[in-house]
C-alpha cells in the first residue's frame, strides 16, 4: 500500500511497516536532482521494503509540484544565473525550515511517535544535513546517498565539467561555507552512513564524501558501490519506474544499516 498526501503544504509518499503501531519508526528521505528526481521516483528507486518503518519521501522546494511556472526552463534561467543563490542555498534552506511542521504533521497522518531517521540523495543530503544540524529535533540516524556534503567543491566541479566559471560572491562564500559539512562535521553526533557510487564524479562527490568520513567519529560508514554513477534511477526519473540493479544493492545497504 503506497500513500500520497501533504503535510504542512509539502508532498510525499508514504508506505507503511509490516507492522505498524504508534511507536512504529519513521525514516524521512528526501530525493536528487537527478534520477530519482520526485518523491514518487525515489519511492520506487529505494523502497527499503525489509525495513520494519514508516518510510516518507518528501517532494523538495522547486521540483514537481511545486516546480516554477515557466517550468524546467524556468529553474534552468535562475540556476544559469546563480547556481548557489539561486538553487542549492534556497532549496535546501526551504526544506530543512519547512520540515519540522511537516514532521509534526505527518505523525499526526501516520499516527506513529516512533524514532525519526533520515535519508537524503545528492541535493537530499545537503537538506538531510541541514536538518540533523539546525533543527534540534531528536534524530536517530541519517543515510546519505550519492552525497553531496560541500557546496564549494560541487560548485567548482560543475564549473568546470560545463565550461562556465562561477563567479563567487560574499553573500555565496557564506552559503557555501553553511553547506561544507566536512568543515561542520563536529556538528555531526548522530551515527551516519555515506553511500558513494565508484563511478561517481570524484571532485564534487567522491573527495568530499571521504573527507567527511575520516572527520567523523568510527561510528560512521562509508560504502562504496562498484559500477554506480550519480543518479540511481534512469532518465528523466519523475515517475515511479523498476528499480535498476545499482539502486537495489543501495536498498538493500540502506536496509541492513537502518534496521540495526
Amino acid at each position: 500500500m503506497t500513500l500520497t498526501g501533504t503535510a504542512a503544504g509539502v508532498p510525499y509518499v508514504a508506505l507503511p511497516p509490516e507492522t505498524p503501531n504508534a511507536h512504529s519508526p519513521l525514516l524521512v528521505a528526501w530525493h536528487l536532482l537527478d534520477p530519482p528526481r520526485s518523491e514518487e521516483a525515489m519511492a520506487a528507486a529505494l523502497p527499503l521494503h525489509g525495513l520494519n518503518a514508516w518510510r516518507v519521501y518528501l517532494g523538495l522546494p522547486l521540483t514537481g509540484a511545486r516546480s516554477l511556472p515557466g517550468g524546467p526552463d524556468e529553474l534552468m534561467k535562475l540556476v544559469m544565473e546563480d547556481a548557489v543563490l539561486n538553487l542549492f542555498e534556497p532549496l535546501t534552506r526551504q526544506a530543512a525550515e519547512e520540515f519540522p511542521a511537516a514532521l509534526a504533521e505527518l505523525r499526526t497522518q501516520l499516527g506513529t511517535d516512533g524514532p525519526l531517521s533520515l535519508l537524503g540523495g545528492s541535493i537530499g543530503s545537503m537538506t538531510a544535513l541541514r536538518v540533523l544540524t539546525g533543527s534540534g529535533l531528536a534524530i536517530d540516524r541519517v543515510a546519505l546517498v550519492s552525497p553531496a556534503v560541500q557546496l564549494f567543491e560541487l560548485v567548482e566541479a560543475n564549473s568546470r565539467r560545463f565550461g562556465m566559471p562561477y563567479t563567487w560572491s560574499d553573500a555565496s562564500r557564506a552559503a557555501a561555507e553553511r553547506l561544507d559539512f566536512v568543515a561542520r562535521a563536529g556538528e555531526i553526533d548522530r551515527p551516519l552512513l555515506m553511500v558513494v557510487g565508484e563511478e561517481d564524479e570524484k571532485d564534487a562527490f567522491r573527495d568530499p564524501s571521504a573527507r567527511l568520513w575520516a572527520a567523523l567519529p568510527a561510528t560512521a560508514s562509508l560504502v562504496t558501490i562498484p559500477g554506480l554513477g550519480h543518479a540511481l534511477a534512469e532518465e528523466p526519473g519523475l515517475e515511479a519506474a523498476p528499480q535498476t540493479a545499482h539502486a537495489a544493492q543501495v536498498d538493500a545497504i540502506l536496509t541492513d544499516w537502518l534496521s540495526r
